[in-house]
């Protein structure tokens, strides 16, 4: 066991969670404990490294963190590894999802098995871990507890009703764990960010199509540009000190006014009629 508290960041092979895994990692400076189901193999090992090359421990294990079973054995694991009220930090960064409609479109309706597994994976999932971590004595005093979200409750996109419903119950579940854990010292809180180039998007896509992704947040974002891992990694920090303590329950707008211009956009510079001054 090494000295010195700890992150837990389940969906730590790449994305958010890999870039705040290593950026807690430098400042301010805890040891990485990461699990991840094995699609991202290299960029699990890079993550690796980059911890590492700041001196701090790093355990990167492969296992499902969107289950019952999963997290069990991941939380034992951790306390194994880093020993009683370690864990200073937990980020819930699994992006495991379905996309289709719910009744209309050419292909067949999202099946209940596609239903269950995102839920439980994108906001089940969470309430398991605070679970795991309080029945194991895993935090230290004052820890953090973040979840991870997108503005899709605010902006609809199509095919992606399940997502985003998983995200409104993460959001009442990170309320209700910030009402039972706040009497304890601990805080639970989400952080609310738009799109992100990840290596996920970038294997999806074409490059002509991720050029479109990004003239389109250019022009919908106040920045003129899309928001960077980096960004979002750098935030992360200033949620773990005493002045960010009064944050409990929230969720952090970390979007950069991204839904701002959405009916200016469709109103005004895509051949709409002009807002009235009713």
């Amino acid at each position: 066991m090494s000295a010195g508290p700890w992150a837990l960041i389940v969906g730590a092979s790449s994305g958010s969670g890999a870039a705040i895994a290593v950026q807690v990692a430098r400042q301010p400076g805890l040891h990485v404990f990461g699990m991840h189901r094995g699609r991202y193999l290299e960029q699990a090992a890079e993550v690796e490294q980059q911890v590492l090359a700041t001196g701090r421990r790093m355990v990167m294990m492969r296992g499902d963190a969107g289950t019952p079973e999963g997290v069990a054995r991941g939380a034992d694991a951790l306390l194994a590894t880093a020993g009683p009220r370690s864990v200073k930090l937990f980020v819930h960064a699994l992006a495991s999802a379905s996309v289709g409609r719910f009744i209309t479109g050419d292909k067949p309706p999202l099946h209940p098995r596609q239903l269950a597994r995102t839920f439980e994976a994108m906001a089940h999932s969470f309430v398991y871990w605070a679970q795991a971590l309080m029945e194991r004595d895993l935090l230290t005093p004052s820890a953090r507890l973040l979840g991870l979200t997108n503005p899709l409750t605010e902006s609809l996109l199509h095919n992606c009703g399940a997502i985003t419903a998983a995200k409104a119950a993460l959001e009442i579940y990170v309320r209700h764990l910030a009402l039972e854990l706040g009497p304890l010292g601990h805080r639970v809180n989400l952080l609310k960010f738009g799109t992100v180039m990840t290596p996920a998007i970038r294997h999806v896509y074409t490059p002509e199509v991720l050029a479109q992704l990004e003239e389109a947040h250019r022009r919908i974002n106040p920045a003129g540009r899309m928001c960077t891992l980096e960004e979002v990694a750098r935030i992360v920090p200033s949620l773990l000190g005493e002045e960010a303590e009064w944050f409990n329950g929230a969720t952090i707008d970390f979007t950069g006014g991204m839904t701002l211009r959405l009916l200016d956009l469709v109103l005004n510079e895509q051949g709409g009629p002009p807002a009235s001054g009713a």
